[in-house]
C-alpha cells in the first residue's frame, strides 16, 4: 500500500480501511474518521474492525463474509450498520482479500447507505405509482374494449335495422314505380304529364335516399357513390326552383332565376347535383333577411358549366370565409337559428361537387354585403340531355312470368310490361308459379325472394329442375340489395338480382337479352 499515494488513499470519495490479518485496522482515510466520529490517528493500532460491528453484523461476518473471503477472496454489497461515536451508521460494504508476503490483508471499502436507501424508497414507490398507472391503464384498456365491442354490436345492429327497414320501405316505392310509368304512358303529353314529372322526379329522389340507408357508413367515411349520366344542368336547375319554391315564398324572397335554354350537359349524378343546388340555395334563403333577392345562374365558360347563386343577406366575414365549408360551420349571429340546420348543408355540397371533379367557392364583400356561391363542374362534351323517362319498347316475343305475394306490386308492373309489349303471367306464390311456368313456359321470371309458401331461391331452383323454366331468365326482383344477397340470388340459380322499386329501363336491357320462346 505504500507505493499508493497517499492524497488518493486519503481523500477518496469513500471510507476505506486496511485490515490486518489479526482484524485489527491498519490504516484508514479521512472519510473513515469523519464518517465514524474518530480524530485522525485513532483507528490505524487501536482498533479491531469488529469493534466496530454490531452483535448481529458480527455474527453474519464469520458465518457468511469469512467463508467467501477464504473461498473467493472478495465480498460485495454487504449492507450492515457501523457502530462510530455519533452512532448508528448504515453502510454498504465491498471487502477484498490480497495476500501480502506471508500475511492476509483486507481491503474494505464503506459507502453511506442512507442515500442508497432513501433512493431505493423513491424507486420503490416510483414503481409502486408505476403499477398503479399500468393497472389503471389495463382497467381502462378492458373498459375500452368494452366500448368498442358495445359499439361494435351496435354497428351491426344498425346495419342490420337499415337493411331492414330499406327492404320494408322499397315494397310500397315497387308498385308506386311501377304505376307511375303506366300513368305516363297513358298521359304523355296530356295535360297531367307535369304533374308526373314531378312526382316522378320526387319518386327518384326519395328511392335514392332509400337506397343510400344501405351506404349510410360509406358516406360517413367520404365513400358515397355517384351515379353518373349525362345531366342538363340548365334544366336540371329550372326543376330545383319548385323544389325550392316553398322555401323562398315563406320569406317573401325574390328568386331570379337566369338558366339557358340550350342544354348545359354535363357528366354527373343527377339527384346529387340537385342536393347542391337545393343546399346552396336554401343556404341563401336562410342568410337573408324577409324580402331579400336570389339570384340563380347557369352558364357555360371555358370549357366549364357554371352555376352562381348570389343573395343580399347578412354577408360573410372576412375571417369566416376560409372556414364556410367545414362541417357544422355556422354564422353567428344567424338569422333565424329558429329554422333549424345543423351546419351541413356547404360540406356536402363541397364533397359532392369535389367527387364531381369540380370546384366551389364562397365569396363575400362582408358583413351585410351579400355572398355568393359558385360551382364549376366540366362540361361533358359530344353528349345530349336524356329525354324523360317513358317505358321501353320490348320485343313482342318475351312471355314474363311475374312472382310477388305483394297483388298490387305484381298488377303494376305486370301491367307495365304489357304496355311495353310483352305477355305477362302473374303468380303470387310458389307453387302458383310452377303451375302458370307449365302452362305458360317463360321466356323470362322475375321472382320476389319473400314468398309464403317458399324463398325466391327455392322457387328459383325447382324452376330450373323443370323443362318449361330451364332455360328461362330468372331474375330475383326484391327489397334485400346488399351484396350477400346478390351473391345468395346468383348461387341459388339467378341471372340477375334487381332491387325494388325495378327501374324499367334497366329491366328492358336485361329482357332484350332474351327473345324468342323459352326451349
Amino acid at each position: 500500500m505504500d507505493e499508493l499515494p497517499a492524497a488518493l488513499y486519503d481523500d477518496a470519495a469513500c471510507a476505506l480501511l486496511l485490515v490486518g490479518p489479526d482484524g485489527l485496522i491498519e490504516r484508514a482515510n479521512r472519510a473513515a474518521h469523519g464518517w465514524l466520529g474518530y480524530a485522525e490517528g485513532e483507528l490505524a493500532h487501536h482498533v479491531r474492525i469488529l469493534d466496530l460491528l454490531p452483535v448481529g453484523a458480527r455474527l453474519f461476518y464469520h458465518t457468511h463474509c469469512q467463508p467467501l473471503l477464504v473461498a473467493n477472496g472478495a465480498v460485495e454489497e454487504i449492507q450492515v450498520d457501523l457502530c462510530g461515536r455519533p452512532g448508528r451508521l448504515p453502510v454498504l460494504i465491498n471487502i477484498t482479500r490480497r495476500r501480502i508476503g506471508a500475511d492476509t490483508f483486507d481491503h474494505w471499502a464503506i459507502f453511506k447507505a442512507s442515500d442508497r436507501q432513501a433512493y431505493e424508497r423513491e424507486l420503490l414507490l416510483a414503481r409502486q405509482t408505476a403499477e398503479a398507472a399500468l393497472e389503471a391503464r389495463r382497467g381502462a384498456e378492458a373498459k375500452l374494449q368494452k366500448l368498442y365491442d358495445q359499439l361494435s354490436e351496435a354497428d351491426r345492429h344498425k346495419d342490420e335495422f337499415l337493411a331492414t327497414l330499406s327492404h320494408e320501405l322499397r315494397n310500397p316505392l315497387s308498385p308506386m314505380r311501377s304505376a307511375l310509368d303506366v300513368l305516363k304512358v297513358k298521359s304523355e303529353h296530356g295535360p297531367d304529364w307535369p304533374v308526373l314529372q314531378v312526382f316522378d322526379r320526387q319518386l327518384r329522389h326519395l328511392t335514392r335516399l332509400v337506397d343510400d340507408l344501405m351506404e349510410v357508413s360509406r358516406i360517413a367515411q367520404g365513400r358515397m357513390q355517384l351515379r353518373r349520366e349525362p345531366v342538363d344542368l340548365a334544366a336540371l336547375a329550372r326543376a330545383t326552383v319548385h323544389d325550392v319554391g316553398a322555401t323562398m315564398a315563406a320569406s317573401r324572397h325574390t328568386l331570379h332565376v337566369n338558366v339557358p335554354e340550350t342544354p348545359v350537359i354535363v357528366n354527373g349524378d343527377p339527384t346529387r347535383l340537385a342536393q347542391v343546388l337545393v343546399n346552396l340555395l336554401n343556404n341563401a334563403a336562410k342568410y337573408t333577411p324577409e324580402g331579400g333577392k336570389i339570384d340563380l345562374d347557369v352558364a357555360c365558360r371555358d370549357g366549364h358549366a357554371e352555376i352562381r347563386v348570389c343573395d343580399n343577406g347578412i354577408g360573410i366575414p372576412p375571417a369566416a370565409l376560409a372556414g364556410i365549408f367545414d362541417m357544422f360551420s355556422q354564422l353567428e349571429p344567424a338569422l333565424t337559428r329558429s329554422r333549424g340546420g345543423l351546419g351541413i348543408g356547404l360540406a356536402l355540397a363541397r364533397g359532392i361537387v369535389e367527387l364531381h371533379d369540380g370546384t366551389i367557392a364562397a365569396d363575400s364583400g362582408g358583413t351585410g354585403c351579400g355572398s355568393a356561391f359558385t360551382v364549376r363542374l366540366p362540361l361533358a362534351a359530344g353528349h345530349a340531355a336524356p329525354a324523360p323517362s317513358v317505358l321501353p319498347d320490348l320485343p313482342r316475343d318475351l312471355r314474363v312470368l311475374v312472382v310477388d305475394d305483394n297483388a298490387d306490386a305484381a298488377a303494376m308492373l305486370s301491367q307495365a310490361l304489357a304496355l311495353s309489349g310483352c305477355a305477362v303471367a302473374v303468380a303470387h306464390s310458389a307453387e302458383a308459379a310452377c303451375e302458370a311456368a307449365r302452362a305458360f313456359r317463360p321466356t323470362v321470371a322475375l321472382l320476389d325472394i319473400g314468398l309464403p309458401d317458399m324463398t325466391g331461391y327455392d322457387l328459383a331452383r325447382r324452376l330450373r329442375a323443370m323443362p318449361e323454366g330451364a332455360s328461362a331468365l330468372l331474375i330475383a326482383t326484391t327489397g334485400w340489395g346488399q351484396p350477400k344477397d346478390r351473391e345468395r340470388a346468383l348461387a341459388a340459380g339467378f341471372d340477375h338480382h334487381l332491387t325494388k322499386p325495378i327501374d324499367l329501363a334497366l329491366l328492358a336491357g336485361l329482357l332484350r337479352q332474351r327473345q324468342g320462346p323459352a326451349a
